[in-house]
């Protein structure tokens, strides 16, 4: 059976809910479902006679779609329910829902507007309960990007990746978790104000001090971009946070990934952002088309660390 063992019938809603050591197989069963489906092995026959419940309360194309090939790719059935669809919308309590879902399905997968949500759907239900975005992690986008970076600059621990923008983004809390569990550097830089969640920087600091690790905050972008392997970014304004729009662009104008920031990293730096992008804004049309950018290969992987996911969970 391929799956990482000690994950069957788990919980996925925080990066922290790994060890470094599983972190480091789920990435290594990655690279196997992506070795699998060039030689043409697509299809895997792991979650056969297995559902799993999609609730999406957030528009999505990535993580959707990933996750519903990859639970077909697995041999199992995927319901894509839009909380407008459910009772959910009506008032139903989040717990009864979790305690219906779970005599149907084998699995749930969420993406939520708060984050409260996810621990209510694990505390109530008996099957394991997967974060495919909340407004504090996003633990399988994480999963994809370290890949990525492993994929294309090989030994993470030699590296040096920065991200710019929201440090209180969900993404970037998932990254710097992973970043440090696996013994990176991550610079987060970020102005006043935007910093990382403090429970969030103090576990990532407190795995930095365990795997020779590193994590920074600066307010210079410049002193983030200088001699880095990875640049990185995500939108300034993400769903729910429309009404913050102005001030949110003012805010963090200067930490926009354009031609002279990237002119201070490495010359073979790779871009990475986790889409969509909003191309003028926290990223120029020309870097993330540009020679370094690695987001359809980060894009991809979504794919194979949603198998590696799946088929160590439900299998």
């Amino acid at each position: 059976m391929i799956r990482v063992e000690s994950l069957c019938g788990r919980d996925l809603i925080s990066i922290a809910d790994l060890t470094r050591n599983e972190l480091k197989a789920l990435i290594d069963l990655s690279f196997k479902m992506k070795e699998l489906y060039y030689n043409g092995t697509k299809f895997l026959n792991i979650l056969n006679g297995k559902t799993v419940a999609l609730i999406f309360e957030k528009h999505s194309t990535r993580t959707r779609v990933s996750l519903q090939v990859a639970v077909h790719q697995l041999g199992g059935n995927s319901l894509y329910l839009s909380a407008q669809e459910l009772q959910l919308a009506r008032g139903e309590p989040i717990k009864d829902t979790a305690r219906v879902l779970e005599r149907y399905v084998d699995g749930i997968v969420a993406r939520v507007y708060s984050h409260k949500s996810l621990i209510e759907l694990a505390e109530y239900s008996r099957i394991p309960v997967i974060n495919a975005l909340s407004d504090v992690e996003h633990p399988l986008q994480a999963l994809a990007d370290v890949m990525t970076i492993i994929e294309l600059k090989k030994d993470l621990r030699k590296l040096k990746i920065a991200f710019f923008g929201d440090g209180r983004d969900n993404v970037a809390h998932s990254l710097m978790l992973a970043v440090t569990m696996l013994g990176g550097t991550i610079y987060i830089s970020t102005p006043q104000g935007y910093d990382p969640d403090r429970e969030i920087l103090k576990r990532a600091i407190e795995y930095a001090n365990e795997s020779g690790g590193q994590v920074l905050i600066v307010r210079d972008p410049i002193e983030a971009a200088k001699n880095a392997d990875v640049i990185y970014t995500d939108v300034w304004v993400s769903m729910g946070q429309e009404n913050e729009r102005e001030k949110r662009i003012r805010d963090l104008r200067k930490y926009q990934v354009n031609s002279d920031l990237i002119s201070y990293a490495k010359s073979n730096f790779i871009f990475m952002h986790c889409l969509p992008a909003h191309r003028g804004e926290e990223v120029t049309e020309d870097v993330i088309e540009s020679k370094n950018s690695a987001v359809w290969i980060q894009a991809e992987n979504r794919l194979h660390t949603a198998k590696a996911v799946f088929a160590s969970i439900l299998a």
